[in-house]
């Protein structure tokens, strides 16, 4: 059907009978206003979407929404020019912030125009304000979303099996259904956040939103900010509202990392967020409650820290209720065959090259390294190589030159005799039966290092699955 023919076929209906029902059918709220910015009718979208009802909105200045798009008439004197609609006289389609009846703010798509008469004098303007809230919360937290999908070779997107990490997996599974908060220590390339993201997962709010945010990339006002969010004047440079990750985070988790370089005035409003559930916007004192699991986590000592006066003893015992110690990888060497597994799938997806894995050499390098960047480093380490090499196994001069200069020492701390071998075999063979073929543990029970079970394991030719037989 063309246009023409539909309002043909409108010609007999009185649409003013029916435009209330018109009007309320709509999901988008719609307002009317009068020139001078008094709010002339609202429709049943309207009530829901701000909690006002049309007998306690209608009548009062439009002003009232403290929309972050109006120019208040006090910077202009021209009559009935109070805002960029009126002053302009253009149409808008623009994002912006409404407040509600509860006080918090809305994020809508507003669409207004202004009607006029034969003359082109001003009778109004009709506004019609979309939801986006949930549109504004996945721009948000889209950067975080990196969970991993490969369940088969990793828990959550965390890969290992040595006893260290399984002890770590445990605890996650615990802690993520309480609704305590929860601080996560570890070295630096550790793996924090995937810790943080697996306890969203496989807790009760894992069907809520998960913010994060990096405390030590940001100075102390721009992290208020973010954390809470600010009102449009509230210091220079705010020319619209904004809502801050608490505000995003509701019915979800929000996750702090770098939790140590926070500064102590954020400490303690953070503390009293805990506390009272609620959050003040930056420029208002309006309280908002919110209602999201805080997640912490850091490479630093807490407790140093507080003897320095440099970290607050209350916040630290409120946020430290479920502490996970996350290992480093040099507390799990059993893991690298499968890291080095993992991430060469991966970057041969990436690069499209037919890497088949390590050499026997460049593996024993990699055993025998200390990883103080962790898996962090490590990742890097096959990106490095991958980039080096073209296909097949990764020799060791494909490794990165301070690996294979720092891992060379300890293979050769360990002299064993003709004489003693028989002894050290029956003993490494009691210890790995005893330890059920865990390595590491293996190496505590003999008091030596992880390195040396390895390489007693490939002088005297051991296999394990032969061995626990």
């Amino acid at each position: 059907m063309t246009i023409e023919k539909g309002l043909e076929g409108l010609k007999n209906l009185d649409i003013g009978k029916y435009s209330e029902k018109i009007i309320n059918t709509m999901a988008e709220a719609l307002v009317l206003v009068a020139p001078d910015g008094t709010i002339l009718m609202v429709n049943k979208s309207f009530e829901k979407m701000l909690g006002y009802s049309a007998d306690e909105i209608v009548g009062e200045s439009c002003t009232r929404l403290n929309c972050d798009l109006c120019e208040l008439g006090k910077k202009t004197k021209k009559p009935h020019k109070w805002c960029m609609l009126f002053s302009y006289g253009q149409d808008v389609k623009k994002r912006c912030h409404v407040r509600k009846k509860d006080g918090t703010y809305l994020p809508v798509l507003k669409n207004a125009s202004l009607l006029r008469d034969d003359q082109g004098r001003d009778l109004g303007a009709v506004e019609i304000l979309t939801d986006i809230s949930e549109l504004d919360r996945l721009d948000q937290t889209i950067g975080s979303l990196t969970l991993r999908s490969d369940e088969e070779s990793s828990f959550h997107g965390i890969v290992g099996k040595s006893a260290a990490i399984q002890k770590t997996f445990q605890l996650i599974e615990k802690a993520a259904w309480s609704e305590a908060p929860i601080i996560i220590f570890g070295d630096s390339g550790t793996g924090k956040e995937l810790v943080a993201q697996a306890i969203h997962k496989l807790g009760r709010r894992k069907s809520g939103p998960f913010v994060q945010l990096n405390c030590a990339a940001l100075n102390e006002s721009l992290l208020e900010s973010e954390l809470f969010g600010h009102v449009k004047g509230a210091f220079t440079g705010a020319y619209r509202h904004r809502i801050g990750r608490f505000e995003t985070a509701n019915d979800g988790d929000i996750f702090l990392d770098e939790i140590g370089d926070v500064p102590l005035s954020i400490q303690v409003k953070l503390l009293r967020v805990l506390e009272q559930k609620q959050i003040e916007r930056v420029g208002d004192h309006q309280p908002i409650p919110v209602d999201a699991r805080l997640i912490t986590a850091t490479n630093k000592n807490l407790k140093e820290l507080i003897q320095r006066g440099e970290f607050r003893e209350d916040f630290y015992f409120r946020i430290n209720v479920i502490p996970i110690h996350v290992p480093t990888l040099r507390e799990r060497l059993d893991d690298v065959p499968r890291l080095v597994d993992y991430f060469s799938r991966e970057l041969c997806k990436r690069t499209g090259k037919k890497i088949t894995g390590l050499t026997p050499e460049s593996l024993d390098l990699m055993l025998s390294y200390s990883w103080p960047g962790n898996v962090r480093e490590l990742k890097s380490v096959l990106e490095y190589a991958f980039a080096v090499a073209e296909s097949g196994l990764i020799r060791v001069d494909q490794l990165p030159q301070s690996v294979v200069r720092d891992a060379t020492e300890p293979l050769q701390i360990e002299q064993i005799s003709e004489h003693d071998e028989p002894a050290e075999k029956s003993e490494l063979i009691q210890a790995l039966t005893q330890a059920k073929g865990n390595q590491s543990a293996a190496a505590r029970l003999l008091d030596v290092s992880r390195v040396t079970v390895w390489n007693r394991m490939k002088k005297f030719n051991i296999d394990l699955k032969k061995t626990l037989q």
